[in-house]
């Protein structure tokens, strides 16, 4: 009686051509995939560092006597705002070191007190490092009271880094 291919299954070399094509795709799938996530990472750092200034700005022009805050807590939800809560950024941005979408982000007020008691803040910037060079993102950010959004190639970003 003669068997069909069905019956005895299929061959070692069979299969081994087929983890090899499987292979193959994944080899380049793989790397894709992560210059798109890297990649990704970065637009929404430079679309979180233009919310950040927009909320500062506001937060600044709503409150003279203030500046700019002394600390990014100033800016997150309350019912009503106030120069305490202004309610311009949501909770999770509203702090003066954090992590999102794989960078690490941190705020300083470089002139003035922005505390609405002594002198305006007058001066600030923001840091965006990624968190695993190369693996969250290849470049790093900063911006600072010009609101020109910088990057860096070696992550490290500063006044001195080009505009992106």
């Amino acid at each position: 009686m003669r068997r069909t291919q069905l019956e005895k299954g299929y061959s070692l070399i069979e299969l081994l051509v087929v983890v090899a094509i499987i292979l193959l795709i994944a080899a380049i799938a793989i790397p894709n995939y992560f210059r798109s996530k890297m990649s990704a990472n970065e637009a929404a750092t430079v679309n979180n560092l233009r919310g950040m200034t927009t909320a500062l700005t506001i937060y600044a022009l709503t409150f003279k006597e203030c500046g700019y805050p002394n600390t990014l807590t100033k800016l997150q939800p309350a019912s009503p705002p106030t120069n305490i809560a202004a309610s311009l950024l949501e909770a999770g941005m509203a702090q003066d070191a954090f992590y999102r979408t794989g960078y690490n982000y941190s705020f300083r007020l470089l002139g003035g007190v922005g505390d609405c008691t002594g002198a305006p803040g007058n001066d600030f910037e923001i840091e965006a490092k990624p968190a695993i060079l190369g693996r969250t993102g290849m470049r790093g950010f900063y911006v600072n009271t010009t609101l020109v959004i910088r990057g860096d190639a070696d992550g490290d970003a500063d006044a001195l880094s080009p505009p992106i």
